[in-house]
């Protein structure tokens, strides 16, 4: 099939797309992180440019030494893969260029902040252990939750005994600070 009939942006390079699934830093702010993070972003980093791109690279190179292809899949298979493995690469780059290490078992305070590990009660009774981490390292099954989620920056400031509410996914809750700590994040 020709180039003219594949639907492809005009004028746009599919590479410089950013992946809306990724979340964004509020516009002014350091990417904030804990250490484990950053070495977690450092890691995949050094990993796609020693291992992950150049195995790709050798795979596109050896799919292309077999003559025509249009309609080999390891070369146009390759080709998609080295763009998408490219596109993370760029993405944590610029991560990394804005982050600010915060070293949750270093910081030392009575309201919440960033690192700070909370236990909450909510209305129906149950309590819960969240971490205010980086947007690069939530994981809710961990109970670690980004400083920009709607939980994470409703509690920023906030101290053991005070009472917030935030909007979550089933409606309107109401939840108490029963205690805020701050240690090394495994």
């Amino acid at each position: 099939m020709s180039k003219a009939f594949t639907k492809e942006g005009a004028g746009q390079d599919p590479d410089d797309e950013i992946d809306p699934q990724e979340p964004k830093v509020p516009v002014g702010s350091k990417n904030y992180i804990t250490p484990r993070g950053e070495k977690k972003l450092r890691d995949e980093l050094t990993d796609l440019l020693n291992r992950v791109r150049p195995e790709m690279t050798a795979t596109v190179s050896w799919a292309a030494s077999l003559g025509d292809r249009s309609e080999n899949a390891d070369y146009i298979y390759g080709k998609k893969r080295l763009r998408e493995i490219d596109r993370r690469i760029r993405f944590i780059t610029k991560r990394l260029e804005n982050i600010e290490v915060i070293d949750p078992a270093l910081q030392s305070s009575e309201d919440i902040r960033f690192g700070a590990t909370i236990t909450i009660r909510y209305e129906d009774g149950r309590e819960k252990t969240y971490s205010i981490v980086g947007i690069d390292e939530t994981n809710l099954k961990l109970g670690q939750i980004s400083w920009i989620s709607p939980l994470g920056s409703v509690l920023l400031k906030k101290r053991v005994g005070d009472f917030v509410s935030f909007k979550a996914p089933q409606g309107e809750q109401e939840l108490e600070i029963l205690k805020v700590e701050y240690k090394t994040l495994k």
